[in-house]
């Protein structure tokens, strides 16, 4: 086996990147923010990593003490192409304050099995992993869908008609919702 490859800088900088530097590491790390994913689940959200670098890395990355591992409930069905915390990460990445000035809302957003609590205050965005007890609008869908809705051009009302989204709650709220993230600032 090779020795690791290290930057040997003392910077914060390069000794973040001995750890996470090497190629497909920082998606592993993107993909489990959001929090705890199965093997299979990262193979589907990275399918350009090959199955022993993918483990390589989640092996080295767990060594380093940048992730650790844990037992999950067996899975209920099959995940999605495209993953639902890459979706979410991209709600926070693209979120615009301004569209959401004078919001108050929490949102319920159901990514197939993934449910996500989304609240909106003071011009600010929360993102978890989780329910959302008394939410303002629930948002069921397919992460496609939302994608396509939020950044494709597809309407809300084309997406609920298809039954590919429906919805729950203030109907201005969900429309409010599809305003929060353009594809730019």
């Amino acid at each position: 086996m090779a020795a690791k490859r290290t930057y040997g800088d003392g910077c914060a900088i390069a000794q973040a990147l001995d750890l996470v530097g090497d190629r497909w590491a920082l998606l592993v790390v993107r993909e489990l923010l959001l929090g705890p994913k199965r093997h299979t689940d990262l193979r589907r959200a990275l399918p350009h990593a090959s199955p022993n670098v993918l483990s390589q890395r989640l092996t080295e990355l767990e060594g380093a003490g940048v992730i650790r591992r844990r037992k999950l409930p067996p899975p209920a069905d099959p995940a999605p192409i495209r993953s639902a915390d890459s979706v979410m990460l991209a709600l926070r990445a693209r979120f615009d304050p301004r569209a959401a000035h004078g919001l108050r809302a929490v949102y319920q957003l159901r990514l197939g099995e993934d449910r996500f609590r989304i609240q909106v205050a003071d011009d600010q965005l929360e993102l978890a992993r989780g329910d959302a007890h008394q939410a303002d609008a629930t948002i069921d869908t397919d992460n496609d869908t939302i994608a396509a809705v939020l950044w494709g051009g597809r309407s809300l009302a084309d997406a609920q008609r298809s039954g590919s989204m429906t919805t729950e709650g203030d109907k201005a709220t969900v429309e409010r919702f599809a305003q929060l993230f353009p594809m730019s600032r």
